[in-house]
């Protein structure tokens, strides 16, 4: 009867032996082929949110609200109630409009100016070219200004 103690009691002895020696001393070579199987999972989670995130900031940015400008449109007024001249853009004083790029005649044939952005002398809207600088005003016409509907919603612009 001792000796099947002794023997069950060696034979558990050396199955925790091998249980641990697992643990302390384990077979590098299987663990490192695991290495991929653990990192993949990750990866692929990593890029999912990623993805994730960009189509929903896509999806949920903010956008402008902005009306397009087709024709003649105001001039803007100093504090004071005087037009104010825009720069690179033909204007009339007379009937207090201003025209898109490339316009050189009102509707009812009266020639437009413009003042050249470079120097900031005024002349008529049918030359292209500034006496006082050289510049040449050539804005192509497939390009379209867009203004701000009005200002943000909560309020007015921050200053």
């Amino acid at each position: 009867m001792t000796g099947d103690i002794w023997a069950t009691l060696q034979q558990a002895w050396t199955g925790i032996l091998d249980i641990v020696a697992k643990i302390v001393s384990p077979d590098w070579s299987a663990l490192v082929l695991l290495i991929p199987l653990a990192i993949a999972p990750l990866v692929f989670l990593y890029l999912v949110m990623s993805g994730g995130r960009w189509t929903l900031f896509g999806i949920t940015k903010p956008r402008p609200r902005v009306r397009w400008e087709d024709g003649p449109r105001a001039l803007e007024l100093d504090a004071g109630g005087a037009p104010v001249a825009p720069i690179g853009l033909p204007f009339s004083l007379r009937t207090g409009l201003v025209y898109p790029s490339g316009t050189a005649r009102s509707e009812d044939g009266e020639d437009l100016a413009v003042v050249c952005p470079m120097c900031r002398v005024e002349r008529r809207a049918q030359v292209p070219t500034c006496g006082s600088c050289g510049l040449v005003l050539k804005v192509r016409q497939g390009m379209t200004v867009a203004r701000p509907a009005g200002p943000p919603p909560g309020g007015a612009a921050i200053a």
